[in-house]
């Protein structure tokens, strides 16, 4: 004969705590993610090593795909105030890439989970399918403002060629930094952007060989 479990798995254990945050969640997840691996760590695990129900992880975050990408939305939203606070008399590749190295400035006691994050983004194949939704966010966030400056239809060959590139920059500089353990990520940030500024240009890859 089954029993019931004495604790539900929506109603928090007496004495654990029915609070958290996202930045808790995630810091627990990660610890997990690292000792058990993604695949083999479940919601249940998130839960209750972070001292809350299950259904309370659901407040925070709609799966574990979710809670990697952390706040996405949220992220996305500050990307399109960057590039709409870019001068009108800078130059659009210029606003760009100062709005991107920007978005991508973190303080350097957020690296270490930063890099965390984005390991698993890029590494687990289970997050690939994320991965393009989430990136064809991005790229639009960048297309919408080619658009506006340009007067191009947001749809257009040229918008859309400037987010997806813009967008691989960014990814070939995240990877580059996951290669090594003391790279400057804005730097590389940086000189990604930088070169689709200038071009490749036989000049602009000799000087950043």
């Amino acid at each position: 004969m089954e029993t019931s479990s004495p604790v539900s798995a929506d109603r928090p254990a007496r004495g654990r705590r029915q609070r958290t945050s996202h930045a808790e969640l995630e810091r627990v997840a990660f610890a997990l993610f690292a000792a058990k691996g993604f695949d083999q760590t479940t919601i249940d695990d998130i839960a209750e090593a972070a001292g809350i129900g299950r259904r309370t992880f659901f407040n925070y975050y709609a799966s574990k795909n979710d809670l990697v990408w952390g706040r996405f939305d949220h992220d996305v939203a500050r990307l399109r105030r960057l590039l709409a606070a870019a001068p009108p008399e800078i130059s659009l590749m210029d606003a760009l890439r100062e709005a991107v190295v920007e978005f991508n400035r973190y303080d350097e006691a957020i690296l270490p989970e930063h890099r965390t994050r984005m390991r698993l983004i890029l590494g687990v194949p289970a997050l690939q399918a994320d991965s393009t939704l989430r990136y064809a966010q991005w790229a639009t966030a960048v297309a919408e403002f080619v658009a506006a400056r340009t007067g191009h239809p947001v749809t257009g060959l040229v918008p859309r060629l400037v987010g997806q590139t813009a967008l691989g920059a960014a990814i070939t500089a995240y990877r580059q930094w996951l290669d090594g353990e003391s790279g400057d990520l804005t730097a590389l940030i940086a000189q990604a952007m930088s070169l689709l500024t200038t071009g490749f240009t036989d000049e602009a890859l000799s000087l950043r060989a």
